[in-house]
């Protein structure tokens, strides 16, 4: 059995305004309606493969599993980072876990924010790569290049190659310049870098004794110290700290001898701009990509997006240009500056803006929610709990809050009052009550909250018993 290891951390700021720190690219439904998470979970299941390992942060897990219970895939574990440290600590984190219950375990370690659309060929290619990893070689999976590309870094084959492989691999190259990615185009012996690695947990393990030694203290400290966190693996925060924010190319891919690559040509991207996916979204004759509510009228080689029901995009006689609309910020770039997207967020961080970082839904462990209306002294929010979730039992220093209900039926908590309220039914919240909001049904339950009060902050909230085991400090 293969382990797929899936990364799911990143801020993917090159996606701004669909992708941000609070809710990043992996999770959204980008090419087709399943997000890439769900897509690369679905891909890697079935027959010959164990129940995923995700590894991700604290503030993500319950989305991870949200969206995993959403397709129906039981993960076999999910490992929460205490911090952001790159891809080396987390690989090692994961094979440490695998080795635990069987040290010659195969791992297969990839991107959660990738698309591959013809999943059958991926896995096809995968099991030719599986000898060589029970072996003890390290394998990786190279993208035969379809284009000069300077967004990805490359793999160097002695000799252009025939057949499926696996062929040792010669070195890796970092991104190159247009003039030397028509080269290696040319040359033929090159693939892309897509950051995917098949091996045993026992080899991967020895590579990172003998090239990152200094890695593997705290990060076996950090993995034995994990506590279970309401089924979720928390690695110990300390060690974790300690351990070198370093990729695994850098940290032992670049320094291990044996290493083979396995081509894959089906069909890859890893997304990283507007770009990339207009050209995976599949123009139209005239080069044009519409979603949502948006319309193009004499438009060429143009992605137009909105991803607000209420808010139409037009785009009329554009050229080469990206238009991707939400309902708190809208991007427009010509499409040849997709990369630079990061520096419109960092320009927002500087002056601020909260749309820099925060995503407009506000995803919590029991659902989300999204404000509609904020004024001096009121706040209007519309909240939506999945089923069987309840939010903590708490109260409020500085507001007051009412709520009606617009679908599905709530369990509502009010001191020592506790009723259920249906569609078109409402109650009063008074300030310092003690409340708790709760979905018995079977259906997503939706209400309109409307805040009033002097503070209307996230932080204004007393905590007296909560089901997923937050502090006084967590939000919802």
């Amino acid at each position: 059995m293969i382990t797929p290891v899936l990364l799911c951390g990143g801020a993917g700021t090159r996606l701004w305004p669909l992708s941000r720190k609070s809710y990043p690219k992996q999770f959204v439904p980008l090419i087709g309606d399943e997000s890439l998470f769900q897509a690369s979970a679905n891909r890697l299941i079935g027959k010959g493969f164990a129940d995923p390992v995700v590894i991700t942060a604290s503030d993500f897990r319950f989305i991870v599993t949200e969206q995993l219970q959403a397709i129906g895939v039981d993960p076999g574990a999910i490992l929460i980072e205490p911090e952001g440290r790159n891809t080396a600590p987390a690989v090692l984190a994961a094979a440490l876990h695998v080795a635990a219950n069987d040290p010659d375990g195969l791992l297969l370690v990839a991107p959660s924010d990738h698309v591959v659309p013809d999943a059958k060929a991926f896995r096809d290619a995968v099991a030719v790569g599986v000898p060589a990893a029970r072996d003890g070689r390290i394998v990786t999976f190279g993208i035969t290049p379809d284009r000069p590309e300077t967004g990805y870094g490359y793999l160097e084959l002695a000799k252009p190659p025939v057949g499926q492989g696996p062929f040792d691999l010669s070195r890796f190259v970092e991104k190159p310049d247009m003039d030397a990615a028509v080269q290696m185009l040319n040359a033929g012996s090159y693939l892309w870098n897509a950051g995917i690695f098949l091996f045993s947990a026992r080899a991967i393990i020895a590579a990172f004794t003998e090239f990152a030694p200094d890695l593997m203290a705290p990060v076996k400290a950090a993995y034995d110290g994990a506590e279970v966190d309401l089924g979720f693996l928390r690695l110990a925060p300390d060690p974790w700290g300690r351990a070198d924010d370093i990729s695994i190319d850098y940290a032992v891919m670049e320094r291990a001898r044996n290493l083979s690559v396995v081509p894959f040509g089906a069909g890859w991207s890893d997304l990283g701009g507007w770009d990339s996916v207009w050209r995976e979204a599949g123009p139209d004759a005239a080069g044009v990509v519409t979603s949502g509510a948006a319309t193009a009228i004499d438009c060429e080689g143009t992605l137009l997006r909105s991803d607000s029901p209420s808010l139409e995009v037009v785009g009329l006689g554009l050229k080469d240009m990206i238009v991707v609309a939400m309902n708190d910020a809208v991007l427009v770039a010509p499409k040849s500056r997709s990369q630079d997207v990061k520096l419109a967020v960092a320009a927002l961080k500087k002056k601020g803006a909260s749309q820099a970082t925060t995503f407009p839904l506000d995803h919590r462990p029991w659902g989300w929610f999204e404000s509609l209306v904020i004024g001096g002294r009121f706040q209007v929010k519309r909240i939506h709990v999945n089923p069987g979730a309840a939010l903590s039992l708490q109260s409020h220093h500085h507001r007051s809050e009412h709520w009606i209900v617009v679908e599905g039926t709530a369990k509502v908590t009010v001191d020592e009052d506790v009723r259920l309220i249906s569609e078109n039914q409402s109650v009063y919240i008074p300030l310092g009550a003690v409340h708790r909001l709760e979905n018995p049904g079977k259906v997503p339950m939706v209400l309109i909250e409307v805040q009033t009060g002097s503070y209307l902050g996230e932080d204004d909230i007393i905590r007296y018993e909560d089901v997923y085991a937050r502090g006084q400090g967590a939000k919802g």
